[in-house]
């Protein structure tokens, strides 16, 4: 559900010690010198001895004001929720008339526009900046809300969402960016779970928003406001270092580390490493080709789509997309808004609390034991809505589809969730790391795009059940794909992960 793209640079500073009679491997599988990374590591060492530690606060404050960029894409993304069943609310407050497959266009449409932006916004944001490419992506993102608050007609929705797709789709690329470059290498997947978790907010914030005003018109007003507000917020805050330092701004780079780390903290090391890792990515830059048809890069890119697949292919977007609907059809005691509220709060809480654990615990363990549990929390709905539609069995608990749809947001939340994107910049080397980033976020949104575009369409054709059961199917190859395709990286250093990847 979510969007996270990396750059072509290698943003992590190498300082790891290895040993010498075993040389690291490019992405091309060549021998590459290790006195670098020893005396990198020797550097930061010393000045996190000599100099204390950094300040982690400039750096949340920074992280945090970025990804309300993201709160405003997830807002994007719940919007269709409280338009209630084939858009019956939208056809209510705006006196348009929709077919359910007009309806599953204006929800689907955001997301093909979040997969127009993916290439596009990391070009823009090595043009102009991490923070300007942000900033300016606000303007069509207030310029679509404005088609959907004035909409009076399907086209205007059309375009509306699209264009709003396009926006939320660029922040879902850039912010993970910003994070990354601005935060030390403790933090980095603390900050970079920040984004997953404005995301969810900002879908909970339409569905409480949605429940409490009941009119889908004052809904896209509130959520124009939201890009107006990172806008004054992120306003203030640095361009990343890393980013100075690819234009030779050495001063700026400078003054933007110490914003980031604090005035008692020695900035020299880290941008010696920062300039080291550059100056070995412009070395190697002429090596793409090559680079691009090694085992490794071949490796990760058949890891990164499949996780890719397997995240959407899980259901999720249908879920959060159509939450009231499948609550609605469930026929629950609980009333389809309030249901839509408890899972929208609970995967906020999930998501938080992955925060807390996703740099302690492994990438292979949490994608396991998450697509586990989604597999069995999608067949048990298979089984209610089976059971709905043909036994007496649920009718007295008809609000059990709450437990199972709540569990499945949890296990996503820890893990298929943000380790996905977490991973992308681990398995690729800084050679292919755009092109390939890129291409992994596209198709993600295109597969977004595909399952919320014919969920209604497999609704009609196999029932509520049977389209539960296929997302169930999709679960199970995918724990066959983790447990046999996908490395663990946690703790290792870029060029140890590319090495075992050319075995």
């Amino acid at each position: 559900m979510t969007n996270f793209v990396w750059n072509s640079e290698n943003m992590e500073p190498t300082c790891s010690t290895t040993d010498e009679s075993t040389p690291l491997l490019s992405a091309s599988g060549q021998a590459m010198p290790t006195e670098k990374i020893s005396i990198s590591q020797q550097t930061l060492v010393s000045t996190n001895v000599q100099f204390g530690q950094a300040k982690k606060l400039p750096q949340y404050l920074a992280g945090i004001a970025a990804t309300l960029g993201a709160l405003a894409a997830g807002m994007v993304l719940g919007w269709t929720s409280p338009a209630g069943k084939d858009g019956i609310n939208l056809e209510k407050d705006y006196d348009i008339s929709l077919t359910p497959a007009e309806f599953s266009w204006i929800g689907s449409l955001a997301t093909l526009g979040a997969g127009a932006i993916c290439i596009p916004i990391g070009i823009l944001a090595d043009m102009i900046g991490r923070k300007t490419a942000m900033l300016i992506m606000v303007v069509p993102f207030i310029a679509g809300w404005l088609l959907i608050i004035l909409s009076e007609s399907l086209l205007m929705f059309y375009f509306g969402r699209f264009i709003t797709g396009v926006s939320g789709g660029a922040f879902c690329v850039a912010a993970p960016l910003y994070t990354a470059e601005i935060s030390e290498s403790e933090i980095r997947g603390t900050l970079g779970s920040y984004f997953q978790l404005m995301l969810t907010i900002g879908i909970l914030a339409s569905y409480v928003l949605g429940a409490l005003i009941e009119n889908m018109k004052t809904l896209s007003i509130i959520s124009a406001v939201m890009p107006i507000i990172f806008f004054v917020v992120f306003f203030f805050m640095p361009e990343t270092p890393v980013y100075y330092l690819k234009k030779g701004n050495e001063v700026a780079a400078r003054k933007s580390l110490v914003k980031l780390r604090g005035n008692q903290y020695n900035v020299d090391a880290e941008l010696q490493a920062h300039r080291e890792s550059l100056e070995e990515t412009k070395h190697r830059g002429a090596s793409f080709a090559v680079s691009i048809k090694s085992r490794a890069t071949m490796k990760g890119f058949i890891i990164a789509y499949g996780l890719m697949l397997f995240q959407q292919m899980s259901g999720v977007n249908s879920i959060i997309f159509y939450s009231s609907d499948i609550f609605e059809r469930a026929g629950t005691s609980i009333a389809p808004n309030m249901a839509t509220i408890i899972v929208g709060a609970v995967q906020v809480v999930s998501v938080f609390l992955s925060t807390l654990v996703v740099d302690k615990l492994g990438r292979r363990i949490l994608l396991l034991s998450s697509i586990a549990v989604m597999l069995l929390m999608t067949l048990l709905l298979g089984i209610y809505f089976y059971c709905i539609d043909n036994t007496t069995a649920f009718d007295n608990i008809k609000w059990f589809a709450l437990i199972p749809l709540c569990v499945f947001l949890i296990l996503f939340s820890f893990g298929f969730g943000p380790i996905p994107w977490m991973m992308m910049p681990e398995i690729f080397a800084p050679e292919v790391k755009g092109v390939a980033g890129s291409s992994a976020c596209l198709f993600n949104w295109l597969m977004a795009f595909i399952v919320t575009k014919f969920y209604s369409d497999m609704i009609a054709a196999v029932k509520p059940y049977g389209t539960f059961w296929i997302f169930s199917l999709f679960s199970a190859v995918g724990i066959v794909f983790v447990y046999f395709l996908v490395p663990e990286t946690k703790g290792k250093t870029l060029d140890q992960i590319q090495r075992e990847l050319n075995r």
